[in-house]
């Protein structure tokens, strides 16, 4: 009997200890389960989209784009693996903040060395808050007012990235507007949440996330001329893991000077405040969980997971710096998992074997060139697809920071001035706006009795994020 079959009601799925990690290891430690495994290989799509977005800003060959990829996403594994029951993936929200800032940089060596600089930056911050436990007490300490302008801005970038000059939206108008418009349907409305109440049709399109839309777009895309059709090849990726390693990494091009981490430390500021709304995410999910699986005790530790999701963002800065970075949370796919696994034990014996069948599924995926070849004519399609629902999500959850109407005045100007002159500007901004309204009242700001109780009425809708 394997160790995972021999777990008692309300017991924690069986590990190894590993000091603040939990090493839990497939077919041993939890059950394999094959229908998440299927749905990785194909939803490993997204993952790919992250290669226009660093031809577009490295100038990198598609080759060395898709080993940082692969690499990335083997470090997804560490998360289930050392105990964290989520799906990982990007720091979506803060994807806007970084291209800012890096294209700040000349293209070349600079913009390479401002990259690894931030990640690295990015990647210590995590893992020294996890290890003293402050991460929370970190993001208690920053105003209200300046939390909800820098997840607000983040979310109007994404979607100006988009719909900006010479953006994705000009290259394919039509393949967008369609996808985002099926999007939007089956994601946050109230009439299809009504529909999967009502049948099984319905209930399992709705668990397959954004898959059926990418699906979607590789037939509009042709047909309107803006994508050609996929050339399906056949055989295993060739990713060029060389010619990353002596181009596009510290092995290469040294360390960035000095300065460039000084100057990265705004943008890293704002996404620490960006990914931290993923973390309280996750302990949100899986508490609503808790009470459908009394037979399972789930132990999610936000410092542990800080010193796993800061680690792959070290990690990747000098293996593989990434434009979309390493972050606690896939949002949409969590949500997937756990509404299944909340359907019982049969369904789901453990969610270590939901979230970590998942990931290899994408691993999987990521090394057919089937997969690969299938999707690649609608990456930037699969990328605007991401940022325009990310922007709706983090615009709602941006308000939502606010807690007096005198925030959302100055969180609105945050905003504009983050989307218009970065993270550094942004945060200047803030400081000085809480200053001038706030005074001595700088750290707690101002609570509008009525402001919050409107929110809190608004938020008690079907929208799934």
């Amino acid at each position: 009997m394997k160790p995972w079959q021999k777990r008692g009601t309300g017991e924690e799925a069986p590990y190894i200890p590993l000091g603040p990690f939990k090493l839990r290891l497939p077919f041993v430690h939890y059950r394999f389960e094959w229908p998440d495994y299927f749905q990785g290989l194909l939803m490993c799509a997204v993952d790919l989209a992250a290669i226009p977005l660093m031809i577009e800003l490295l100038g990198m060959p598609f080759e060395a784009a898709i080993a940082i990829v692969i690499l990335n996403g083997l470090l997804y594994l560490l998360h289930h693996l050392l105990g964290d029951p989520v799906v990982p993936g990007w720091i979506t929200p803060a994807i806007p903040l970084l291209m800012l800032y890096v294209s700040a940089f000349p293209e070349g060596e600079a913009r390479v060395h401002a990259l690894i600089a931030f990640q690295m930056m990015l990647g210590i911050l995590a893992i020294t808050l996890g290890y003293t436990g402050l991460a929370g007490k970190v993001v208690r300490l920053i105003p209200s007012a300046i939390k909800a302008g820098i997840i607000m801005g983040a979310g109007l970038a994404a979607v100006y990235v988009v719909f900006a000059e010479g953006g994705r939206f000009e290259q394919y108008p039509f393949t967008i507007s369609i996808a985002v418009g099926v999007a939007f349907y089956l994601i946050f409305s109230r009439h299809f949440a009504w529909l999967q109440s009502r049948s099984r049709l319905w209930a399992n399109l709705g668990k397959l996330g954004i898959f059926p839309i990418i699906a979607l777009a590789i037939v509009i895309a042709p047909l309107f001329k803006e994508a050609p059709w996929p050339d399906i090849e056949w055989g295993f990726t060739q990713p060029d893991f060389m010619l990353m390693f002596q181009e596009y990494t510290i092995f290469g091009l040294g360390f960035p000077p000095w300065i460039m981490y000084l100057t990265a430390i705004p943008t890293v500021l704002a996404a620490y405040i960006v990914l931290f709304g993923d973390v309280l995410q996750s302990k949100a999910l899986l508490k609503e969980a808790d009470n459908q699986r009394p037979d399972e005790k789930v132990d999610y530790n936000p410092n542990r997971a800080h010193l796993i999701f800061g680690g792959r963002n070290l990690g990747m800065s000098i293996f593989g710096p990434d434009v979309v970075m390493c972050g606690p949370l896939w949002a949409a796919m969590q949500v997937v998992i756990v509404e299944r696994y909340k359907q019982g034990k049969a369904a789901m014996n453990s969610i270590f074997g939901g979230s970590g069948s998942f990931r290899w599924g994408t691993n999987t995926g990521l090394l057919l060139l089937p997969i690969v070849t299938l999707v690649q004519p609608i990456l930037a399609v699969a990328l605007a697809l991401t940022l325009i629902i990310q922007g709706y999500v983090s615009v709602r959850i941006g308000i939502m920071q606010a807690t007096s109407q005198r925030d959302l005045g100055i969180a609105g100007i945050i905003a504009a001035v983050l989307v218009v002159k970065g993270a550094t500007w942004a945060f200047a901004v803030g400081v000085l706006l809480c200053l001038l309204i706030y005074g001595k009242a700088f750290f707690r700001g101002e609570t509008d009795d009525t402001f919050v109780k409107d929110h809190e009425s608004g938020n008690n809708d079907n929208e799934k994020d």
